[in-house]
């Protein structure tokens, strides 16, 4: 098998290499950097953007599965830089793959698609996409998607997996935003509620993918289906938060702030952005504050019975392997 994964140098597109390598894939990876990771592991690398269809298309070319992982990510910015991205980077990874006679895409999705800014506690795959979004990423996440899901058919199986709040060692993104504003005293707990959320340790979302291409064909049952992936352990948000924080030797959260300060707060900040026309993102949004003041966690039982997904890395164990990873010199 060869396969492409696009995003490939990245947290879960690398775990998705590695873990193709362990099976004795052929792998190529698409992303805009070269990266020592992936010569370490003996991956061909294209680079490029999934915005340039051409170099899509060349980087495709005699593959057999694709892992499309590439994105745009975050909550801030022009709203054409995470369509350029995230929707017609979507298009140009289905038109090459059709082009090509790729028989199976796997998609990294995101549970924001369906996410407007109320609690989502123990939903399935079945809650709709929301009339609104509050930031362009889960609004191109889920625009992709849609076309992820209409792109299977008989001669193209798709599948699109949403796992949420990804964490673990090589984390790029998550964790040392974290880190950084715990040390400058920039973090705060929103609002008093034990809000129960759903994560997922990076190894176990990687085998996701995984098992996702190992079932996809053509009219098989996954195919055109979407699944919601995680520990299936929900946790209150600001016991994970803290317990991310040790792992990194960070000080804990231990101040609070009211919702609907927090509220006001993201709207003073977005304003103020906006009238500078500052393209950094602000301290604080109102789309982090839904998302960190409501309750989101998923019913995987869909992904259990359909790709024999069960976490093997419990959060302990996840956690363990992460202060490990920092403390190595």
């Amino acid at each position: 098998m060869k396969a492409l994964v696009t995003g490939g140098g990245g947290f879960l597109g690398l775990a998705i290499v590695r873990g193709l390598r362990q099976r004795g894939a052929e792998v190529r990876s698409f992303s805009r950097h070269a990266h020592a990771a992936l010569d370490a592991l003996d991956v061909e690398q294209h680079r490029g953007d999934v915005a340039d269809a051409t170099a899509v298309a060349a980087a495709i070319e005699g593959c057999d599965v694709v892992f499309h992982a590439a994105a745009r990510p975050g909550i801030w910015g022009a709203y054409e830089e995470y369509h350029q991205t995230n929707v017609a980077g979507t298009q140009h990874v289905i038109a090459a793959c059709r082009r090509h006679g790729v028989r199976r895409l796997v998609y990294t999705s995101s549970p924001s698609v369906v996410f407007d800014g109320r609690d989502m506690e123990g939903v399935d795959e079945s809650v709709p996409y929301p009339a609104s979004f509050a930031a362009h990423y889960p609004r191109t996440k889920a625009l992709a998607e849609q076309l992820v899901r209409a792109a299977n058919g008989a001669q193209l199986a798709t599948v699109s997996l949403r796992p949420h709040l990804i964490w673990g060692p090589g984390d790029n993104h998550l964790l040392p935003r974290l880190v950084a504003r715990a040390r400058t005293g920039q973090l705060a707990r929103i609002g008093s509620r034990a809000n129960l959320i759903d994560t997922v340790y990076v190894d176990n979302a990687a085998e996701a993918h995984l098992l996702a291409a190992e079932r996809l064909a053509p009219g098989s049952p996954v195919a055109g289906k979407v699944y919601f992936i995680s520990q299936g352990e929900p946790v209150p948000l600001w016991e994970m938060v803290n317990r991310l924080l040790d792992a990194a030797g960070a000080p804990r959260v231990t101040r609070a702030i009211p919702v609907p300060l927090a509220l006001l707060l993201a709207w003073g900040f977005e304003t103020a952005h906006r009238l500078t026309r500052n393209p950094r993102e602000p301290r604080l949004t109102r789309f982090v504050v839904h998302e960190l003041s409501t309750a989101h966690w998923f019913d995987i039982s869909a992904a259990r019975r359909d790709l024999g997904y069960s976490p093997g890395v419990s959060i302990a164990e996840g956690l363990k392997r992460l202060r490990m990873s920092l403390e190595k010199p």
